[in-house]
C-alpha cells in the first residue's frame, strides 16, 4: 500500500512539474507577444494587463481602443493569445475578455473571436490534463469526477447536445469540464464543437455588455436575472432533440 501511495505521489509530482514547465513556456510567449506591441508610454503600459475585475477591463479597454485602429491585426493577435492563454490554464479572467470584446471589436467578430478563442483554449487545456494531468484530476476531484461520470454515461449518445448543454448553463464551471473531460472518457469532437456554438449565447450577453463598459461595476452586470434565466431555458432547449431521440426510439422498440 505504501509502494503505490509513494508512486501514485511521484506521479502527481511529475504532472505537476510537466504542467508547470508548459505554462512556463506559454507564459513566455504571452511575454514575447506583449513586447511587440508599439511603444507605449509608461502609464499607457501599466494598463496591459490581464484583467482580474472590470476596473482593469476599462483600463486596458481605455488604453488599446487608442491604439486600435492603427494596429488592429497587433491589438486582436494579444487579445487572442491572451483568451487562450486563460482558458488554456483555467485561469479566471476570461469573462472580462469577453465583456472587452464588445468594447474593441465589431459584431460578428468579436462573437466568433470569443467562440474560437474558448474552443482553442479549452481544447487546449482537454489535451494537456488528457497527457499529463489525469494523476492531479483523480486526486483533488475523485467524487465530483464520479458523479460527472455518471451524469455523462446517460448522454453517451448525444455528447455534442449535452456539452452545448453545459457551456450554455451555469451548472458545472468550464475549468472543471475542461479538465475532467479526458478523464471520463468525452471524445474530442463533440468536446470541440460543443464549446464553439455552446459559448456563444453568453457570450453575446458579454459582448452586448461591454458596449457600455465603462458603466459597469462587476462581472456579474453583465447578466440581468432575466437574462440568466433565458440562458437556462435555452441550455434546455438544446436537449429537446435528445428528448425527442430518446421518445422516438422507445416507441421503436
Amino acid at each position: 500500500v505504501v509502494s503505490t501511495q509513494s508512486t501514485a505521489l511521484e506521479g502527481s509530482r511529475r504532472s505537476f512539474l510537466i504542467l508547470a514547465g508548459v505554462f512556463g513556456a506559454a507564459l513566455s510567449v504571452l511575454y514575447a507577444i506583449y513586447s511587440n506591441l508599439p511603444n507605449l508610454p509608461p502609464e499607457h503600459r501599466a494598463s496591459i494587463v490581464l484583467p482580474r475585475n472590470i476596473e482593469d477591463a476599462k483600463r486596458l479597454g481605455q488604453v488599446i481602443s487608442i491604439y486600435k485602429e492603427t494596429h488592429y491585426y497587433s491589438v486582436m493577435g494579444v487579445y487572442f493569445a491572451s483568451y487562450i492563454f486563460l482558458q488554456t490554464f483555467a485561469i479566471p479572467g476570461s469573462i472580462f475578455l469577453s465583456i472587452l470584446s464588445g468594447f474593441l471589436f465589431s459584431f460578428p467578430i468579436n462573437l466568433f473571436l470569443i467562440c474560437s478563442c474558448s474552443a482553442i483554449g479549452a481544447t487546449n487545456c482537454f489535451l494537456l490534463f488528457s497527457l499529463v494531468g489525469r494523476k492531479i484530476v483523480l486526486k483533488y476531484f475523485p467524487e465530483r469526477i464520479q458523479t460527472w461520470n455518471s451524469q455523462v454515461d446517460k448522454h453517451r449518445d448525444s455528447l455534442l447536445n449535452y456539452i452545448i448543454f453545459l457551456r450554455i448553463t451555469p451548472f458545472l464551471p468550464n475549468w472543471f469540464i475542461n479538465m475532467t473531460s479526458p478523464v471520463i472518457g468525452v471524445p474530442v469532437f463533440p468536446f470541440v464543437f460543443g464549446t464553439f456554438l455552446g459559448v456563444a449565447p453568453p457570450s453575446l450577453l458579454a459582448i452586448q455588455a461591454g458596449k457600455t463598459l465603462h458603466t459597469l461595476t462587476s462581472a456579474s452586470d453583465a447578466v440581468s436575472p432575466l437574462q440568466f434565466i433565458m440562458l437556462i431555458v435555452l441550455g434546455f432547449v438544446s436537449m429537446i432533440p435528445v428528448a425527442f431521440k430518446h421518445y422516438f426510439r422507445k416507441k421503436l422498440e
